[in-house]
């Protein structure tokens, strides 16, 4: 692809545009620093820290940065690396003993560019504990030691896995004799000079000079409620708009970490198909409107962040939100649209808006098409349907602010084609069965390998799946999309989690899929 000529013109007053709406002191909001050759020209905030307090937000308050930490991690591992204290080629069992043989022959390389397959042990446990349950790293390292099974085979696919970052904190911590937090803080954060910029571990306790995070109920409530697991390498990391311009003006003459470290957090992964996953160790190479991007975005339950660099224009962005219903990376993406001229015009391309549920006879994965008004929604595995656009050559599309995610689908007759990593599948459509039943479906399940058990439950026409787990339980509502395939939503205060179920013909058993995760199977107890 050849990338677009720009050159940035940089107009404060569009930008206020941008944050018109939320540019008031009732409501959390957004902190924003914008950068032009590493020279700052727009650092301002938006909206309040904390709704309980007159506090305003600001470039220099620390605001949870979610994934964004994920090359932080790879980072201080390739430091190790350099010392001759560990291989990208290591397997991670090496440093892990004690985790099964299934996760501990994937290498570091496969972990840190999410090409591993290995299940990720925080999904699973959110799904089984609930997602507010207080869960710790050690917690999710002793799920390693029983499961046995993966999503893919190592370097065949491509798949966002928290889980992994977990394993990789663990063994920097094991190869140190020190906490994460200390060799971040120590080995880059305070050479760079982000002195406000740590790990937060825990969103329970209280961290000076820190904005609040702020959930949106389906009521339209905002509401204090958080993940209950503890985050680390993968996403733990606080920060400031401030200190994430220093970072970002470092990246282009970085003195942390060789050239050859650099080059690693930025060549994106082939797979074993040879196709390019976009994504490095824990950085994304991407391309927005014709220009490369160097980004990577951060998400927790009640607020998300963008980091993103134009270099063909100099551009530098940092966005921080502490509300769950604002997009940091969509906010990222007006701002250069905003400043950055020469982009490769949007195209908008008209298609039939279609309804149907189509099934894949290879791996059961279930993909639902919703036509919503103007917009086509999309939804894999029980996830929340999310609006795709359409190609000239037909393919469906992910959200622009998604498109590092490459999966497409197109209809061929009857049936829709799904590319995932450039490896292909053909699902077939279904009949929906909204009046099904459970019958003799219902019943109690185990799942030894993820430490739970299961019941299936019908009441009338109210059907759940509860899921009790090491440490916690879960509940789901049930509705059938067929007799055999059956949605489930979370009854906890995070609708947006859950999966599909579908049932074993004998009768036997069921799996639970969820999103990027294959389905964990549940076996009949006598």
């Amino acid at each position: 692809m050849t990338q677009a000529t720009v050159t940035t013109n940089f107009d404060e007053a569009r930008i206020d545009a941008i944050f018109a709406a939320i540019d008031q002191c009732s409501q959390p909001g957004a902190a924003v620093g914008i950068a032009i050759d590493g020279t700052p020209v727009y650092r301002r905030g938006f909206g309040l820290a904390h709704m309980e307090l007159p506090v305003a937000l600001g470039p220099g308050m620390r605001m949870r940065i979610g994934s964004t930490t994920k090359h932080f991690t790879a980072l201080a591992y390739l430091l190790l690396c350099e010392e001759g204290r560990g291989s990208l080629d290591d397997p991670i069992g090496r440093h892990l003993d004690e985790i099964g043989e299934a996760t501990g022959r994937v290498t570091m390389r496969q972990l840190m560019g999410h090409t591993s397959g290995i299940r990720d042990a925080m999904t699973v446990s959110m799904l089984t504990n609930g997602a507010p349950t207080k869960v710790s790293d050690a917690d999710l390292l002793a799920n390693y030691r029983a499961i046995e099974d993966v999503d893919f085979a190592p370097g065949t696919s491509w798949s966002y896995n928290n889980g992994a970052y977990v394993l990789l904190t663990a063994a920097i911590e094991r190869i140190t004799g020190e906490t994460l937090d200390a060799v971040l803080r120590k080995r880059i954060f305070e050479p760079v000079g982000m002195h406000d910029t740590m790990l937060r571990r825990w969103d329970d306790g209280f961290v000076p000079n820190s904005a609040a995070l702020h959930f949106r109920a389906a009521d339209g409530r905002f509401t204090r409620d958080y993940m209950g697991s503890e985050v680390s390498g993968a996403g733990g990391v606080v920060s400031t708009m401030d200190d994430m311009l220093r970072w970002l003006r470092h990246m282009d003459a970085p003195h942390v970490g060789s050239v050859e470290s650099w080059q690693l957090l930025k060549e994106p992964h082939r797979l074993a198909n040879s196709t390019s996953t976009g994504y490095g160790l824990g950085l994304v190479i991407g391309n927005y409107r014709g220009v490369e991007t160097i980004c990577h975005a951060g998400g927790v339950i009640a607020g998300n962040s963008q980091m993103i660099k134009v270099p063909a224009a100099g551009l530098d962005i940092s966005i921080a939100v502490n509300r769950a219903d604002l997009n940091a990376a969509d906010l990222a993406n007006r701002i250069i649209d905003a400043c950055v001229e020469g982009l490769d015009a949007v195209i908008d391309v008209l298609f039939e808006k279609v309804d149907g549920v189509f099934v894949s006879p290879a791996d059961a994965r279930v993909i639902e098409l919703q036509a919503h008004g103007e917009m086509q929604l999309m939804g894999i595995d029980g996830a929340p349907g999310l609006p795709v656009t359409a190609e000239e050559d037909g393919n469906l599309r992910l959200p622009e602010i998604m498109s590092f995610i490459r999966q497409s689908a197109r209809r061929d007759g009857t049936s829709l084609v799904f590319a995932d990593f450039g490896n292909e599948d053909r699902l077939l459509p279904v009949v929906p069965e909204p009046d099904a039943r459970l019958g003799d479906r219902a019943g109690h399940f185990e799942a030894p390998s993820v430490a739970a058990t299961a019941w299936i439950v019908e009441a009338g026409d109210d059907y759940r799946l509860r899921i009790e787990g090491r440490l916690g339980r879960a509940e789901y509502r049930l509705s059938p999309l067929t007799e055999t395939i059956w949605k489930a939503a979370s009854l906890g205060p995070f609708g947006m989690l859950g999966g599909i179920v579908t049932f074993a013909h004998d009768r036997h058993g069921f799996e639970f899929a969820a999103g990027r995760m294959k389905g964990m199977r549940f076996t009949r107890l006598q």
